[in-house]
């Protein structure tokens, strides 16, 4: 790892990747890195559990963990679930289910206690789903929270959007939009956005890579940070996401095409850095 360095005055918005790498590499010892997973390190698919991060890019993260403080996945998965496609970079610590669950290098998953009472309620909702929702629906359990995904069924969107958000109100669960799907999730306090501003209270850099609308807090987090210590340097990249037109990306200072292309530029950043 580089050694820790205070850095310079941070670049002025709008900014250029190589500005931004070049005020990085000043930071590198203090810098953290968070991606989140599907669309972003990882194409999405019509089969969740068939995702998997584009290799290019987890080269280049599982390199990156020997030239900046911390790199972390923070996504709506599941620890378990990233913990099997991250096996091959132990140094990458885990935030699953929007930060319910959380894996710091090769510890033990912890999980928010407030959430733990309803695991019961959220495998009857799984089956329940599972029995009322149209064929072309696929139910994902996730132990603390329940995704309901139409992609390949687009022409349920309204239906399955609705049951969702009667179950939720019948349960008092939250409801998280994202991409072709609607997930149901715990009445707990926890999102991108809460992860992202704990782990940078002793950062001097951050980055945070997106495509969905869930990692706007993330973005929110930064500018916040920002806007507290004019010291703190954080960048936020959006991966193109036709799904959500613009909202994602007028939100971040860089727009990156694709997963793929995330891995060439996360391969470039590693020769900026190094």
């Amino acid at each position: 790892m580089r050694p820790i360095n205070a850095g310079g005055e941070p670049p002025t918005r709008p900014l250029t990747a190589e500005q931004a790498w070049r005020a990085t590499a000043e930071r590198a010892g203090r810098c953290v890195l968070f991606f989140d997973f599907d669309g972003t390190l990882a194409p999405v698919r019509d089969d969740p559990t068939a995702v998997e991060p584009a290799p290019k890019a987890l080269a280049a993260i599982t390199a990156l963990t020997e030239v900046v403080q911390r790199v972390a996945i923070v996504s709506a998965r599941p620890v378990e679930f990233l913990r099997d496609r991250f096996a091959g970079a132990p140094g990458v610590d885990l935030y699953g289910l929007y930060g319910l669950e959380h894996l710091h290098a090769s510890g033990e998953t912890i999980t928010e206690e407030a959430a733990l009472p309803f695991v019961p309620t959220m495998a009857a909702l799984a089956d329940q789903a599972r029995a009322e929702l149209p064929e072309g629906t696929l139910v994902e359990y996730k132990r603390l929270s329940v995704a309901l995904h139409y992609r390949t069924a687009p022409h349920l969107a309204a239906e399955v959007e609705r049951w969702g958000r009667d179950q939720a109100d019948r349960l008092g669960l939250r409801v998280q939009v994202g991409r072709m799907v609607l997930e149901l999730k715990p009445p707990v306090d926890r999102d991108k956005g809460m992860v992202i501003d704990e782990a940078v209270r002793d950062a001097g850099c951050a980055w945070y890579f997106g495509d969905d609308v869930s990692d706007i807090k993330a973005f929110a987090a930064l500018r916040a940070r920002e806007a507290a210590d004019p010291d703190f340097f954080g960048v936020c990249v959006a991966v193109a996401n036709p799904e959500t037109g613009d909202e994602v990306s007028t939100a971040a200072d860089l727009n990156i095409e694709s997963p793929e292309a995330l891995g060439d530029f996360l391969t470039e950043a590693l020769h900026r850095l190094t």
